[in-house]
């Protein structure tokens, strides 16, 4: 049997509910385990006709204090997390009479159900489990030696592992139970934080974001609704000018921090210089972008993709903000501009609208994965940080992009990739001249940024087009040859892409699929 391999000898249950106990404490007995127990759970075991020994025996100390004390003592403790593979512990546990327990079986006190129930708040608090939650700590702490059963629902998985491995247990068993425990314990604590705070609204994620400060906003996204954000805003920002970040600013500024950083890595160096990219963003949308060899050109590109949408605009660039840019943004109207760092002449033009929110970039690491509440819980996922980049882009067709080509569509499937579903971005010479966003149909955003684009007077002769997801049939291909799009981004994936690619060829056009999507929603 490997080293990592644990039979269990000596088990110590205390659950405040005995439903689905009786099977793996059965299977325990016949594998000869010896059973302590406490109070109601060991009466519950000995009217099985199963022997087991008291705590009361184990620690030589009463029950007390109404049951508030029954296993917080050394001879307990001392079992679960005495390592059993160093020397001193050893020696320290047979010097004290401490026999080593290898499994904890515990089921906590019903605090969240005393609560829905209206229980008083005498009643709650004494449904706050302290010895419960500590044995669940200790055992997955010391889960190198011990097995934590933290809760009825691992019941069953559990009792197979026993029933099957002849009372034993692996390392990667224990170690998974011990991540079930710590999950117990950290919603258990949840759920008595958000009742001593008054069902704080923001108690739901505290799990995920630590003890970081929270900032009240002057609302959520309308007036009625209140709201703060939970994070380190000055560890991202220096607010260099302007009013206080709304609800409705954050969001704007997570996508034009993450399309501005997808644009960056597009960018090249010329003889000229490293070139730069420039956004406006509205409604967490991009209105207008570009990459130029300048701030000032990438600016004003970015600018004619649509000059009406800008009003009251999100603007960002990954490039140091000169007076010169400055100066010819500060005509409009906008709500927020980020940049790494501004020349302190770009900081005297756009500080004489003292509204104007001026941030300054700091460099700072973001969450690992994205949350986002959903019925009564929240989704997780790691967030989108697949870039194709001109090597991805697989020609499907008889004609392949020419360099210019390829280097728009690049640009245009960053774009996509930011742009609501379902999406469609029409781009050339690395500038947006239209997209279709938030569209219940391909076609219908296919339409809207054709639209778009020649509100705009943009000649479309040349343009690429990038989708977000597959062409469920050939109909975007036949539109965008007669706006005169020359070539086509998409991921593919749909039994009909050979339908697509045909009328491409067909009409003279060329297509890369990158077979990766970018839903946004």
């Amino acid at each position: 049997m490997a080293e990592a391999t644990k039979r269990i000898e000596r088990a110590l249950i205390s659950v405040f509910d005995k439903t689905g106990l009786e099977p793996i404490v059965r299977e325990l007995h016949r594998r000869r385990v010896t059973l302590c127990s406490t109070g109601g759970t060991r009466s519950f075991i000995e009217a099985m006709g199963i022997p087991v020994v008291p705590v009361e025996d184990i620690t030589a100390y009463p029950s007390i204090l109404g049951g508030r004390v029954k296993t917080l003592h050394p001879k307990v403790f001392g079992g679960i997390l005495g390592r059993r593979g160093l020397a001193e512990d050893v020696a320290q546990m047979e010097a004290h009479a401490i026999a080593p327990i290898d499994l904890v079986i515990v089921d906590l006190y019903p605090f969240e159900a005393t609560v829905a129930a209206g229980g008083s708040e005498q009643d709650i608090i004494e449904k706050i489990d302290i010895g419960g939650v500590s044995l669940i700590r200790a055992a997955a702490k010391n889960h190198a030696d011990v097995l934590i059963i933290p809760a009825q629902r691992h019941y069953a998985q559990a009792l197979e592992i026993i029933a099957g491995q002849d009372g034993a247990t692996t390392l990667a068993q224990r170690k998974a139970f011990a991540t079930h425990a710590f999950a117990e314990t950290a919603h258990y604590d949840r759920a008595i934080h958000g009742w001593f705070s008054g069902f704080d609204p923001d108690a739901i994620a505290r799990p995920a974001i630590g003890n970081q400060p929270v900032h009240p906003l002057r609302y959520g996204e309308n007036p009625h609704q209140p709201a703060s954000f939970l994070g380190d805003l000055d560890g991202l920002f220096e607010r260099l000018g302007g009013k206080e970040l709304s609800y409705n600013n954050l969001l704007d500024l997570d996508a034009a921090l993450d399309l501005i950083d997808d644009l960056a890595s597009a960018c090249t160096t010329t003889a000229a210089g490293p070139e730069v990219p420039f956004a406006i963003l509205k409604h967490n949308n991009a209105c207008g972008a570009a990459i130029r060899p300048t701030l000032l050109a990438a600016w004003e590109a970015a600018l004619a993709g649509d000059p009406v949408s800008a009003f009251g605009g999100v603007l960002v660039t990954s490039a140091t903000l000169d007076t010169a840019t400055a100066q010819a943004i500060d005509p409009l109207f906008f709500e927020i501009i980020c940049a790494p760092a501004f020349e302190p002449g770009a900081l005297e033009v756009l500080e004489r609208k003292k509204n104007r929110i001026l941030l300054r970039r700091k460099q700072a690491s973001v969450p690992p994965r994205r949350l986002r509440s959903a019925l009564n819980g929240l989704l997780s996922q790691l967030p989108d940080r697949l870039t194709e980049q001109a090597g991805d882009m697989e020609p499907a067709t008889d004609k392949a992009p020419n360099a210019t080509e390829l280097q728009d569509l690049v640009f245009a499937n960053i774009l996509v990739k930011h742009t609501k579903s379902n999406a469609i971005v029409l781009a050339k010479d690395r500038q947006l001249l239209g997209s279709g966003t938030g569209q219940t149909s391909r076609v219908d955003a296919l339409e809207q940024a054709i639209a778009k684009a020649g509100k705009f007077n943009f000649n479309l002769r040349g343009a690429v087009m990038a989708s977000d997801a597959f062409f469920p049939f050939p109909d975007c291909v036949a539109i965008s040859a007669t706006a005169g799009i020359t070539a086509i981004v998409q991921p593919g994936g749909s039994i009909r892409d050979r339908e697509s690619i045909d009328a491409c060829n067909k009409l003279g056009l060329a297509m890369c699929i990158t077979g990766n999507r970018h839903f946004k929603h």
